[in-house]
């Protein structure tokens, strides 16, 4: 099996320092964006630069591959070539009140625009209360009082005339024309009104309404010119109003003629400031008083609080954006995202306007790009769903805060809404994205653009020429000391050692940057003014250091003779296989010895694990594998009639995964065939049911844990590790487990086949099939065979 044992050259694959052709990566141009990831990139490209509805971008990624920052780059890079988008404002609707009116004014002009109507509104207020105190509008007002004295004083002569017939005469006074009954020609006292008997009192009530027929239609006449007169003053007031006004909106009207919104909102504006002309008139304030509960009573009333409705509320500045905005919103609360309607208590009651609107992220990027997380907008449920009905209707709708907070309110708002035309942008992972597009109908519609960034990168030339201008970069951008093309080749293995690849390089460059930061922190330390390998190799052994308590727990633990196991010798249905526990971001190898069992019976193979609940269902699987590979290679010419149980000695957290299937196996036909396993070998690998092995995770850690185990107590020469050949590739061991392979002291085989590694752990010919059908004599599956045939007629008998 020499044949199969890996030398020391094959366990690592170590970055040349001498590729690199500067002598500190300042040397280097610093690097923008990241390292490779073109497939994402122009997944990316595509879907900004589609403007049809719906194809908004998930991007899905490994967290800390620097697709934040990549993301956002792509996205400025396109938002440049896009024009400023336009502001917008929200203006009083004098014809509903509770439905605000949104505008959208030319980029960088919603300030001037109020400005303008700000300045307008003050001119108007000193202007109209000048022109009302004018000689002109005082000479014409009196004109019209003059005609309709001299036409009512007719009328009241004529009344007067009838009057005289029946005993009356009619007066002005304050509460109108009365008429007063007659007596000896002059008008009757109320002393002799008081004093008259019920006989005249009788005839002066029957003429009373003798007169009031007589003279109906001449108080008709009287009230159709005090009409007439009330129209004609108004009609005098809107005449000269009306001109002034105009005189001060035109100019704001010409200003933005190709804009029919504001040209709209200013005829609605005329229009209620000539209707409300009394409000501009009246300009004294209130008088003072020592009741504060009166002054809050009269503040409704106050003149100035009535000219509020003239306000205008600039929801969307865009003035300093010079090309189309990109806002990232990290907390996309309900009222972040799509805005809000702030409220002010007024005595226990919420009351708010127009001017309390305020915009959301989608308003801000309205025109550009939206980039959002997705663990955040989806924790947020009504974010989400009124992220994906603003998209839907292309529009954002801002609604009340009072709705959810359940708070008394005396008015609540329903303002315009206001057209959207934004690229979402949504940064998550590939399971959220699978999850999404299953169960969410409406993702697929809105999202048909997905960008996967990989979480590995091919490691080749251009690949480590990006790697190193991206450590200058990290270098620049944090003030560190630059690195020596030794410690940048450190650097390489490990992100190689990161990735499980010895061709490629991992895509998570946030931790890469870490041991960066760490290695510079050393080089500090040791008053270096670069950072060599050593401080690389510091950083990388103070970052273990920092995390491996538990490990370090197991292995005094192996030491004490706690956990059982042998490094020597030979034992029948024993074997030491190989689990790899994780503790955070640190994760290290610890050997198991797993024991069979085999005896008569027909239950099969017991899986002790399973019966006891603390395996998961992958490692079940692979131990009724296990049932598959005995059926086809020994059970064609007899039934199986077999009872084997399986354990895993001495651990009590539970076990997942089929890595130790091939492990189990060993140790199920050293149990049937009687032929012992050699203890120094530890085993990992899943197996198929025609016995070929696959590969399994974490080659690196399960042959380091062993290592360490067996180096605690002594190297003999004979300890090593089988592993499943497909995870040659896998391989980057630590310089420690290299040096003894090198040394010979250490092994590791790499195998393919189940036969194979029953050789190199028993020393035996496995067997192969005759003619005859029946295995080679002497070899382990002969014995195996041998075993379970007497075991079949056994069960036959009984």
């Amino acid at each position: 099996m020499e044949n199969l044992k890996l030398k020391s050259d094959q366990l690592i694959n170590r970055c040349n320092e001498n590729k690199f052709l500067f002598k500190t990566t300042e040397e280097l141009v610093p690097i923008r964006g990241i390292i490779g990831q073109e497939r994402a990139k122009k997944a990316m490209q595509f879907g900004l630069t589609v403007p049809q509805k719906g194809y908004n971008i998930y991007v899905a990624g490994q967290w800390g591959s620097g697709r934040n920052s990549f993301v956002n780059m792509l996205t400025e890079e396109q938002a440049i070539k896009r024009p400023a988008p336009s502001d917008w404002v929200y203006v009083n609707n004098f014809n509903d009140p509770y439905q605000p009116i949104a505008i959208k004014v030319e980029n960088g002009q919603g300030k001037n625009f109020i400005s303008q109507v700000e300045r307008a509104i003050r001119f108007l207020r000193r202007g109209i209360v000048e022109i009302f105190s004018s000689r002109d509008y005082e000479n014409a007002r009196q004109k019209l009082v003059d005609a309709y004295n001299e036409k009512s004083n007719t009328i009241v002569e004529m009344l007067n005339q009838l009057g005289e017939k029946f005993g009356f005469v009619f007066s002005l006074t304050e509460k109108g024309i009365v008429s007063i009954p007659l007596k000896d020609g002059q008008p009757m006292s109320e002393e002799a009104y008081n004093a008259i008997s019920q006989e005249e009192y009788e005839i002066l009530v029957e003429n009373s309404q003798k007169l009031s027929l007589e003279t109906i239609d001449l108080f008709n006449k009287l009230r159709i010119e005090e009409e007439n007169l009330r129209l004609r003053l108004k009609s005098l007031d809107e005449q000269m109003g009306r001109h002034l006004v105009k005189f001060h909106l035109d100019s704001i009207k010409e200003k933005h003629k190709d804009n029919d919104e504001i040209k709209g909102y200013i005829e609605l504006l005329e229009n209620d400031i000539v209707e409300n002309l009394d409000q501009f008139k009246d300009t004294e304030e209130e008088e003072d008083t020592a009741n504060p509960l009166a002054m809050f009573a009269l503040k409704a009333e106050n003149p100035e609080s009535f000219f509020e409705r003239y306000r205008i509320n600039l929801l969307v500045d865009n003035s300093s954006v010079k090309s189309a905005p990109v806002v990232f919103e990290s907390n996309p609360t309900y009222y972040n995202l799509a805005g809000s309607i702030e409220y002010v208590n007024e005595m226990g009651v919420m009351k708010t306007d127009f001017t309390m609107i305020k915009p959301g992220a989608l308003h801000k990027a309205n025109g550009g790009y939206l980039i959002l997380l997705a663990k955040d907008i989806l924790m947020n449920s009504f974010s989400w769903k009124s992220l994906k009905r603003s998209l839907l209707d292309e529009a954002v709708s801002i609604d009340s805060k009072a709705t959810f907070s359940g708070a008394l309110i005396s008015q609540t708002l329903k303002p315009e809404p206001i057209p959207l035309d934004v690229k979402v942008i949504i940064i998550g992972d590939y399971y959220t994205y699978s999850i999404l597009s299953e169960y969410d109908e409406e993702f697929q519609k809105l999202f048909k653009v997905m960008a996967d960034f990989d979480g590995e990168l091919i490691r080749n030339e251009d690949t480590l020429n990006h790697f190193s201008r991206f450590v200058s970069t990290k270098c620049q951008m944090e003030g560190l000391n630059h690195f020596e093309p030794g410690a940048v080749a450190k650097l390489v293995d490990y992100a190689t050692r990161l990735s499980d690849d010895q061709g490629k390089l991992t895509a998570h460059l946030k931790t890469i940057g870490d041991i960066i930061i760490e290695s510079d922190t050393w080089a500090r330390y040791y008053k270096s003014q670069v950072v060599t390998r050593s401080h690389v190799q510091k950083a990388l052994d103070e970052r273990i250091s920092r995390s491996d308590k538990y490990e370090r727990q197991t292995l005094e633990l192996f030491e004490e003779g706690v956990y059982l196991i042998d490094l020597e010798g030979f034992k029948i249905g024993e074997i030491n296989g190989l689990a790899v526990v994780g503790m955070g971001q640190y994760a290290f190898g610890k050997p198991s010895k797993i024991t069979v069992s085999t005896y008569q019976g027909r239950q099969g193979i017991i899986n002790i694990e399973r019966e006891a609940r603390t395996s998961g269902k992958i490692h079940d699987k692979g131990v009724m594998i296990l049932t598959g590979y005995l059926g086809r290679m020994f059970a064609q010419d007899k039934p199986l009639a077999l009872t084997a149980s399986i354990v895993f000695e001495q651990l009590y957290s539970g076990v997942d995964g089929d890595s130790a299937s091939s492990t189990e196996l060993y140790a199920l036909i050293s149990d049937l065939s009687g032929v012992p396993i050699n203890q120094a070998i530890a085993v990992t690998g899943s197996i198929n049911q025609r016995g070929f092995i696959q590969p399994i995770g974490g080659v690196n850690e399960k042959i380091e844990g062993y290592f360490k185990v067996c180096h605690q107590r002594g190297l003999t020469g004979d300890q090593g590790v089988i592993i499943p050949k497909q995870n040659m590739k896998n391989l980057m061991l630590d310089e420690k487990v290299i040096e003894a392979v090198k040394s010979d002291k250490f092994h590791i085989w790499a195998i393919d086949h189940v036969d194979q590694g029953l050789e190199i752990l028993t020393g035996r010919k496995s067997g192969k099939r005759m003619k005859n059908g029946k295995f080679e004599a002497g070899s382990i599956y002969a014995l195996v065979d041998e075993r379970l045939s007497k075991l079949a007629k056994e069960a036959q008998k009984e």
